[in-house]
């Protein structure tokens, strides 16, 4: 199992809006960045965990948990002229964006705020891209022992 971290606007979708979706669990789409469509379409796997983190908000921080709970596939709001992540140079028959679908395991009992990640970015978090100022990715990997962690920080947050 791997461990992730995917950022989202609250605004937008939110942990709340996961939840809802139950058992069947939501496309992650409209992911518009190589570097993170590549970990989703080549590393992601049925399974791996995920920390839910809203960004762009007042608080930003890890709010709750999910899983990987589809194999990645074609994202076909890039092949939709309708469709807000519409990419015209994406192909059918040679995909250029994917998604996999993500399920909602729990909301953290306390969120844990950016701030108090920071305040680990020289130990045990040193190597994590979002404590990084200017990390824009929307999908990140996240070692076991950062998973631990910032799980830890659940209770103190």
């Amino acid at each position: 199992m791997a461990y992730w971290l995917i950022k989202s606007e609250p605004d937008t979708f939110s942990i709340d809006d996961l939840q809802a979706k139950g058992a069947a669990g939501e496309p992650w789409d409209g992911v518009r960045n190589y570097q993170a469509r590549n970990m989703m379409r080549d590393q992601m796997r049925i399974g791996d965990a995920v920390l839910f983190y809203h960004s762009n908000c007042k608080v930003p921080g890890v709010v709750g948990l999910a899983e990987v709970a589809s194999a990645p596939y074609p994202d076909a709001t890039a092949f939709d002229p309708q469709a807000h992540y519409c990419d015209p140079k994406s192909d059918p028959a040679n995909p250029r964006w994917y998604l996999v679908e993500l399920r909602y395991v729990r909301h953290l009992r306390n969120p844990i705020a950016l701030t108090d990640l920071r305040a680990h970015a020289a130990g045990p978090l040193a190597d994590m891209p979002l404590v990084r100022r200017g990390n824009r990715l929307s999908v990140m990997p996240v070692t076991p022992a950062q998973w631990d962690f910032i799980l830890g920080l659940e209770a103190v947050a």
